[in-house]
């Protein structure tokens, strides 16, 4: 907002509710079970969700209104009721970090601790900590770092990621779907299919922005911020976040770029920088210099784009190398790549001696050309196999370790990994490899089972047996893609491409 407009009371200012009187005591002894009634917690509880619910709906129309101008005076709208409702909804068993506090240690003595919290985040006194940093493997053999940031920094950082949300929803376009509200990894591949099977694809630039989180540019970061954000402390706050640095082996090496990968900020911040980096450019040239369709998927800072023509899909690519590089960004030589895939490609590649179409990646599915029992096009996904395998191992190692647990044990254990797996990766077109899966699974419980003794291998009929108690039998959980699609927008019909028939692109291509 301009500094010489006049502000907007529903964002320059926060009203600070009254603090509810206590209760007179009584004069005579207390009966029994007076001392704290039962409803006492979730009403006020109810009562905050709601205060803070009525004071980011007011910067979101704001936000709405005003899609021009900064909006200033955000700080107020980090009250103790958001930095409550951020508390409740960090993970309770979630690692600690460099603090050594967990979740239950804060909550012994939330109220003083929110409010002094509260105190130094609007007096300037807040100083955050170093994250602690931590390695994870990954499915094709490397290690992801993940940052760890302590209790504090995780319940400002909820805090004022539910102010940012409610403002940058209001900008972000429809196709980018990477960790915001509402929307998940499925309404992307959701989404991805529709826009392939509808619109007129025939190549598919699958492009991975190399080492994103480590490398995004501190600068570049604070005038996108800034675009927005009048607010010079929040601004500062953020700040805070990206310089204070990540602890590894007893070293605070200090944060000159990037965002911390895992914690609570950081997902939005990618977001951000992507949004001004990459988005809007990318919907201007769609829009301006494309000569077909050309339909956008983006989920972090992994991206699937598609074309009808393949000299358009060349000049994006470089287009959106020498974009990307003046960001500070670069494509990843090794996961991106343009390939013919669509509704024609197997028949191109097959007049041309090819064979099958190529396959691609994206989001734990590799997404094949395929055809449907009419014969029309389709296409089919699979569980990546890389990851799968991967999983596998997992299992086998957590199995050795609860090798002489009861079979009752290791049956539940199996059990709630098989219904996680079961509840991403059960979508149509992916049976087969779900069942196989379940096999898998089974294999390995039987090794388990038969090298804690030495008595012979449990024999198959028991291990049908075990498999029927414990493990869940591999159906399909998820709709077929445009089913779900047409749901979340309605305005969305099956047969875009002919006349008198809408389409809405807004919402996902």
């Amino acid at each position: 907002m301009n500094g010489h407009e006049k502000s907007d009371p529903a964002i320059v200012a926060v009203k600070r509710t009254n603090e509810a009187a206590q209760a007179v005591e009584e004069p005579v002894e207390p009966r029994a079970g007076t001392e704290g009634n039962a409803g006492e917690q979730s009403t006020l509880r109810a009562q905050s969700r709601g205060r803070v619910s009525q004071a980011l709906d007011r910067v979101r129309q704001a936000a709405r209104l005003r899609k021009e101008e900064k909006l200033t005076t955000l700080l107020p709208h980090v009250s103790v009721d958001l930095l409550r409702e951020a508390f409740m909804r960090l993970k309770r068993e979630a690692a600690p970090g460099v603090d050594g506090v967990t979740w239950k240690d804060y909550a012994a003595d939330l109220e003083p601790r929110l409010q002094d919290l509260h105190a130094r985040v609007h007096r300037g006194a807040y100083r955050a900590q170093p994250s602690r940093r931590v390695m994870i493997p990954k499915a094709d053999g490397r290690q992801r770092p993940l940052a760890i940031a302590a209790c504090e920094d995780k319940i400002v950082q909820r805090a004022v990621l539910e102010v940012l949300n409610a403002i940058y929803e209001e900008d972000f376009l429809g196709f980018s779907y990477g960790f915001r509200p509402g929307r998940g990894q499925h309404d992307a591949l959701d989404a991805l299919t529709v826009a392939i099977t509808t619109k007129r694809v025939n190549f598919i630039l699958d492009a991975d922005i190399r080492s994103f989180f480590d490398t995004v540019s501190h600068d570049w970061l604070v005038r996108f911020l800034e675009h927005r954000i009048g607010d010079k402390r929040m601004v500062r706050l953020i700040q805070k976040w990206l310089k204070v640095g990540v602890l590894q082996d007893g070293i605070v090496r200090p944060g000159e770029e990037g965002t911390g990968q895992g914690s609570v900020i950081s997902p939005l911040l990618a977001n951000i920088y992507l949004h001004y980096a990459f988005d809007l450019w990318a919907n201007h040239w769609r829009s301006k210099e494309a000569a077909g369709d050309m339909v956008i998927v983006r989920y972090a800072d992994d991206m699937v784009l598609g074309f009808e023509h393949e000299a358009d899909a060349r000049r994006f690519l470089e287009a959106m190398r020498e974009r990307l590089a003046g960001f500070a960004l670069a494509l990843h030589p090794d996961k991106t790549r343009l390939i013919a895939f669509g509704r024609h490609a197997a028949k191109d590649r097959a007049r041309r001696g090819l064979g099958k179409p190529e396959t691609f990646d994206f989001l734990g599915f590799t997404h094949i050309c395929g055809l449907k029992r009419n014969g029309g096009f389709l296409v089919k996904r699979r569980s990546r196999r890389d990851r799968r395998v991967a999983k596998l191992k997992d299992i086998k190692a957590q199995m050795k370790a609860r090798m002489h647990h009861s079979i009752a044990e290791q049956g539940r254990w199996l059990r709630q990994v098989l219904m996680g797996y079961l509840a991403y990766h059960a979508v149509p077109t992916n049976g087969r490899v779900l069942e196989t899966f379940r096999w898998q699974v089974i294999k390995r419980w039987r090794r388990t089972l038969a090298r804690r003794s030495q008595r012979a291998w449990t024999t198959i009929e028991r291990m049908d047996h075990l498999a029927k108690e414990w493990l869940p039998t591999p159906r399909i959980l998820h709709p077929w893609p445009e089913q779900r699609f047409a749901a979340k927008h309605p305005r969305w019909e099956p047969y875009a491409g002919k006349p008198h028939v809408r389409f809405c692109a807004g919402g996902a291509v």
